[in-house]
């Protein structure tokens, strides 16, 4: 029979090969995945969906809030921008596609700054660039979220949704983006025809257009935005579509494998 100490030996060997679950980490992954599956989740929903106490759920909440992982717009809860961090460290974005050769090779062939977003919640992020555009680059960097109707980015990956989640998304907009949803609804066969958004910024001195990075199997996953001076592209405007729409459908047509980080 086996002594005191090897009893001990034995058991803690046992703990190191098997990971053990860990109170405040199950309590965090547990925020996060409840709002991966639901985004837009108030304070009270998480609650119940933790089954935990209010105190408790808020205090991680915070601490989430503070480091980026989540974002909080109305009082409803998103992925935060740290989540596209760790995707872009790990040599994937969320597309699981693009690298920074990829939009270096796109800047180089136009000219102009490149800009790859994701949609989080009601807002596009952006998480890289190529190239530089002293104005809009600026802003990339100090306010990474912007709303979908407000770029061509979001724009177009909007076009890119199921007519439900679409009309979802249109309907839970409030009484002042009115406007831009009209326009919007404007644009939208356009951009369904030619895969292709424009926007034009900044009092008319900046233009962008916009189309889709699709997943091999066909889901919108990001957005690829050039933007630079209006005089600059808007003449340009359909030979630029041409070859962004050349560019990207590449990306989406190769395997996916690990590769360097943007």
């Amino acid at each position: 029979m086996p002594d005191k100490n090897e009893r001990e030996s034995a058991a803690n060997s046992k703990s190191k090969r098997e990971p053990q679950p860990h109170r405040t980490v199950d309590r965090v992954t547990s925020i996060l995945e409840a709002v991966v599956y639901n985004p837009g989740m108030t304070f009270a929903e998480l609650v119940r969906a933790l089954d935990a106490a209010k105190s408790s759920v808020y205090g991680f909440i915070q601490g989430l809030l503070a480091k980026g992982w989540l974002y909080e717009d109305q009082n409803r809860f998103y992925l935060g921008p740290a989540v596209y961090g760790l995707t872009l460290a790990s040599g994937h974005i969320r597309a699981g596609l693009v690298t920074h050769a990829d939009l270096i090779a796109l800047h180089e062939a136009t000219g102009l700054a490149v800009f790859l977003g994701v949609q989080a919640g009601e807002h596009l992020i952006y998480i890289a660039e190529a190239g530089a555009d002293p104005v809009e680059g600026f802003e990339a960097r100090s306010n990474i979220r912007r709303k979908l109707l407000l770029t061509a980015g979001g724009k177009v990956l909007l076009a890119a949704k199921s007519d439900i989640d679409r009309e979802s998304f249109l309907r839970r907009q409030s009484g002042d983006d009115k406007e831009t949803v009209e326009e919007f609804l404007a644009e939208f066969n356009e951009i369904k025809r030619t895969q292709i958004a424009t926007n034009v910024r900044r009092g008319g001195s900046r233009f962008a257009i916009a189309t889709v990075v699709h997943s091999p199997s066909g889901e919108p996953v990001a957005a690829v935005t050039l933007v630079g001076p209006t005089p600059k592209l808007q003449p340009r405007a359909d030979k630029l579509a041409k070859t962004l729409i050349k560019h990207v459908d590449a990306w989406s047509k190769r395997s996916i494998s690990p590769r360097e980080a943007i």
